[in-house]
This record gives structure tokens, sequence and C-alpha cells, in this order.
């Protein structure tokens, strides 16, 4: 073990984890929840909030935010380039990404690029562990992570500004307002974020990140009105733009570039007459890209999918202790491209939920869900889980689930390598929780089991030519543990914060190897991760330190050992100072990488080294 491995520990070991179980998302009375159901049927999952508090000390990037913060694994090629989780050992399609009650997981890839989201224009950010195809559909097999905009019927006005600049010219500015009363809620948020990111690489002062400058800008409104006591209406919109230079793995290799560009407009109008309350949603997300091979050409690749959505939801409370759902979608795709030629694709669905409160230490909830659809099967989903609180310190929780990912449209549609008769992938999962808890202490333990059949995989074709297409192929078997702690220690006007996370992951595929099945690590997938941070609070003086263990990785299938890609040690301290006397005016300071640790969580994609921030941020 190494002396940084050492020293992590022993500071983790005085303190453990920032990270707040399911019973802290509280619905005040003047917020209006944008994601209700993740509130009312997850409670016998392990469900994370992150908050304003947390999201400040942590770079704008989704995988950042994460990567510090919570058990998911990130295959991330370079700082600022694509990354996608792994989250229980899953791989990115299998990982749902929900903007506001909606999955907006790609059409294409079928997973998020958690490089293109920043984590500054949401309130809260909640990582949701374990199966949620019922609720979510497509992708919520690993886990599901939810970018919340909740508005606040309270008078209100208030502005929050928020810029930094660092190495490798590295600046992130946002701009956020709230302008609310009894009646009405106004939110808006301006995000921008750029970089050369043009770093020279650890221990090598020869060779520098070539072609990895990047920039991006979004814009999130969210606007909510009481048309009387029992109607409200409200508006959730956002944009996105962005383009990425990918960083060379050699000198002579081609420059490229990517350009997103993504619209989200979600229009809901809720009524609550006596016991029902009814929600009608619709929603337009559009996606599209542009990829240039060469950017000294003009020519690029592209693609563009539609998506149009309406959602009905009824829930009604059949007393104070029984609770149903009633939940029918329909959404219509719409894409083209380069090698996609114009394709419709019509999904519908129904749920039925129910959640039931024995007494006030043990409840339970059942969940199924039809899905219906002319482009692959119609999977039958189910849910059930429990949670009962056996001592006053002590909670005991169970989960068993069936989810599914559907195929993408490139892998049905892409122009002479797309397959038509792919069948959806299928999870069968079980996990018990234990919750421990007591005055300003959590600590979650949880074990779970997940088997996959009908996994989606690119394969090279058998004529001898170089065509790859896709196939329903291999079974994998994915277990561990996770393990998070909340610790808030107060010594007078000393105010301590201590987090921690750890995830144990075995996720194995089947293969046939000489005659024989056997089971093999799923490439970029850890055994162990953890992660923890020391937060540190007196009067107006702020520090706090965090640390990110990742173990080695297998890069091929067949887990040669020459392939690993070895662990890392990587941590950050950062220092603030509040100035404002009626209002909040911080500067701070931030060193990322103290240890200038040399890593690559992808062969042959470089992080940058040791690296300075410096910020304001303001409230008034």
């Amino acid at each position: 073990m190494t002396k940084k491995l050492r020293f992590a520990f022993c500071l983790l070991l005085l303190c453990q984890i920032t990270v707040a179980q399911n019973d802290s998302i509280n619905k005040l009375k003047e917020v209006v929840v944008s994601d209700t159901n993740l509130k009312k049927y997850s409670n016998s999952q392990s469900v994370q909030v992150l908050n304003d508090s947390i999201l400040e000390k942590n770079q704008p990037s989704l995988t950042s935010l994460l990567n510090y913060n919570a058990v998911i694994y990130f295959k991330e090629n370079g700082l600022g380039m694509t990354s996608a989780p792994s989250f229980r050992g899953t791989t990115g399609a299998q990982t749902a990404v929900i903007w506001n009650g909606l999955n907006i997981n790609s059409q294409f890839l079928g997973q998020a690029d958690f490089n293109t989201i920043g984590t500054r224009d949401f309130n809260s950010i909640t990582v949701k562990a374990g199966g949620g195809s019922v609720l979510y559909g497509s992708s919520a097999i690993g886990g599901s992570i939810h970018l919340n905009n909740d508005l606040k019927f309270k008078k209100e006005f208030s502005n929050h500004v928020f810029f930094s600049g660092g190495s490798y010219n590295t600046y992130s500015a946002n701009y956020k307002t709230i302008v609310s009363s009894d009646k009405y809620s106004l939110q808006l948020s301006i995000s921008r974020n750029s970089s050369d990111n043009d770093f020279k690489y650890p221990g090598n002062k020869n060779e520098r990140n070539l072609n990895g400058q990047y920039y991006n800008t979004s814009m999130n409104t969210t606007f909510g009105y009481k048309l009387n006591s029992n109607n409200t209406l409200k508006i959730y919109s956002q944009f996105y733009d962005s383009e990425r230079h990918f960083s060379l793995t050699s000198p002579n290799a081609s420059k490229t570039k990517y350009n997103d560009f993504n619209t989200r407009n979600l229009v809901e109008w809720e009524s609550i007459f006596d016991r029902f309350t009814s929600k009608l949603k619709v929603a337009h997300i559009g996606e599209s890209y542009k990829y240039f091979p060469n950017i000294t050409s003009d020519f690029f690749t592209y693609g563009k999918v539609e998506t149009s959505i309406i959602k009905y939801d009824l829930a009604f409370d059949i007393n104070d202790k029984i609770k149903l759902n009633s939940i029918v979608d329909y959404n219509r795709n719409k894409g083209y491209g380069s090698s996609i030629n114009n394709v419709n694709r019509e999904i519908g669905s129904g749920s039925l939920l129910l959640s039931h409160i024995l007494n006030k230490k043990w409840d339970y909830n059942i969940s199924i869900r039809q899905e219906i659809t002319d482009n692959y099967g119609n999977p039958f989903l189910f849910s059930f889980g429990s949670r009962y609180e056996l001592t006053d310190f002590y909670r005991l929780k169970l989960n068993a689930s069936k989810n599914f990912r559907m195929p993408t449209y490139n892998d049905l549609f892409w122009e002479g390598s797309g397959n038509p008769n792919l069948r959806p992938e299928t999870s069968y999962q079980a996990e018990v929780g234990n919750e421990f808890f007591r005055k300003n202490f959590t600590l979650s333990v949880t074990a779970y089991y997940n088997s996959i059949k009908d996994l989606l995989r690119w394969i090279p074709s058998q004529d001898g030519t170089d065509n790859w297409s896709p196939e329903n192929t291999s079974k994998v078997r994915a277990y561990g543990a996770e393990v998070l702690l909340e610790w808030k220690p107060k010594i007078n006007n000393h105010n301590f914060t201590v987090n921690s996370t750890y995830a144990y992951t075995v996720s194995e595929s089947q293969q046939l190897i000489k005659n024989q099945l056997l089971y093999k690590q799923l490439i970029y997938v850890p055994y162990h991760k953890l992660t923890g941070s020391l937060s540190y609070n007196y009067k107006k003086l702020s520090s706090y330190f965090q640390y990110l263990y990742t173990g080695e990785v297998y890069s091929t299938p067949f887990n040669n050992p020459a392939t690993k890609v070895k662990d890392y040690n990587v941590g950050n301290i950062g220092i603030d100072y509040d100035f404002g006397k009626k209002s909040i005016y911080k500067l701070g300071f931030q060193i990322l990488n103290i240890w200038n640790e040399n890593y690559q969580p992808v062969i042959s994609r470089q992080m940058p080294g040791r690296n300075y921030t410096i910020y304001i941020n303001l409230n008034f």
C-alpha cells in the first residue's frame, strides 16, 4: 500500500461520508419537487442526494461530481472528453439519466455522455442505485442519475454568480436567479465552461495534451404558476451547445472535433382534487451532433433525433397509508443522419404503482410496467421493495426487480450494419440494504446480485470483412457491495462533514474459451473504488479535502494481466473565505491532483497532473 493510500485511509478513519439517504428528500410546503415518484417509490433502495453545497465544491462536469462523491466508476477518455459510467458493474448504456422525471439517454448510443452535462444548472442531483425501469424505462439497470429543478413558491428575489479560472486557461462561469412569490416561481441559469486543455503529461515534460480544447454553453429555465389552489402549470426548458476537439493519442494522429446541440422542453399541468392528483406532461427532446474526422476539412458526418413525449400520471390516495399510481406514456422518435435513413419509432407503456405504509416501522411498494413497440419485443417489468425499522437505529431494506434496455437507433437502423431483429436486454436483480443511523451519523451497507441476459454487443462479421454488427450475445452476472457513510460532528463553532463511499464490484461476462464456458471480468470495471471527503467550517472560513482511489481494470475481454490499467490515487484540496456581511461573497482556491498523480483511466488517455483554480462565489 502506497504512502498516499495510507494517508487517505488515516483521514477516512477519522470520519466518513457526505451521502444523504432517501429519507433526506424532504418535500417542504413551499417547494414543488420535479420528480415526486422518486421519493414515493424508492424507499427500499439506496438514494443519495447531492445538494448545492456539494455541487459548489466540485468541477462543473457531472463526471467530476460523481467520480468524487459516488460509487460509480467512469471510463473517461481524457479531461472533458467522452465519459461513460459503470454503475454496479454495468455498461454506460445501462445507467439512465433522468431530467425532471424524463429519461434523456441518447437515442443513438443508448447512453449519456457525462461530460456534456453541467451540474450548476440544477438544484440537486440524486443518485439512485439499482433497477428502475418500471419508473424510468430503458437503461435503468445499474442505476439512474436524476437532474432536478425544483420550484419554490415563496417570496424571493436572489442572484448567484460563480466564476473560476485555472490552469490551461480553464474558465467556468454560472449565473442563476430566482424570482418567486406564493403565486409564481421563475428560475434561470446560464453556464459557460471552456479550456485549452493543453496540460503537460505528469513525469514527462516533453509531451503535452494536443487538440484537447473544448467549450460548452447551457441555459436552464424553470417556471411555475399556480392557476388556482388546485391547478399548477410548470415549464422546464434547457439547451446545451458544445464543441470538443478530441485529444490525440499520438502526435501524428488526425485532429478531430465533435459538436453537440441538445434541447429539452417540458410542460406539466398538475391538478389536485380531493384524493386524486393528476399530472399531464408534454415534452420535446432534440439531440444532434456533427463529427469532423479532420478539422482541416469541411467534411462531417451527422445525426439528429427528435423525440415527442406524452405522459399521464393519475395518483389516488386510497387512505393515509395506501397510495396508487397509474401511468401511461407514449414516445415517438424521428431520427436521421449520415448513416441512418429517416426512421420513426413509436413506444408506449402502461404502469401501475402501489405504496403501502403498514405501520410506523414497515412499508412496501409493488410496481408493474408493460412496454409496447413494433421495433423489438414488448417486455413486462416488475419491482417489489420493502423496508422495516427493526430498532431505533437500524433499518432493513429488500428490493427485487426486472429491468430492460432497448436497442438503440444505431443498433437497429445503422445503414449496412443495423439488426432489426434484436431483442431488448433483460435484467433480474435483488439487493439487501442495511441502514444504521444516529444523530449526525448514517451508515448504509448494501449487497446486490444482477443477472443480465441478451446483452447487446457489436461484433465483427464472420464473412472476413471489416463490418461489425450488433447481436444479442453474452450473459453477464454482476454482484458486490456498497458502503455509504456520513458523519457531521460539531464542536462549538467548528463544523465537520466527513463523507465516504466504497464499492466492491464483480461483473463477469460468459465466454466460450476452448470449449469451456468461463466468466471474465468486464473491461473497465474495477473491483474496488473508494471516495472520501472531509469538510471543515469555522465561522466564515471553509476548507475541504477530497480523495479518490480507483483499482486496476482490464482493458481486454480475456483479462490478460498484461493489459491491466493500473490503479490510481487522486486528492484535491480547497479553501474559501466569505467576505460578505449581509450577503455571501466568497473567494476560494483549489489544488487538484495534489500528488501530481500520473494516471490514465483509459489506455493512452492521459489525465492532467497538479493544477490550480481560483474562484469567486457571490450570493445576493
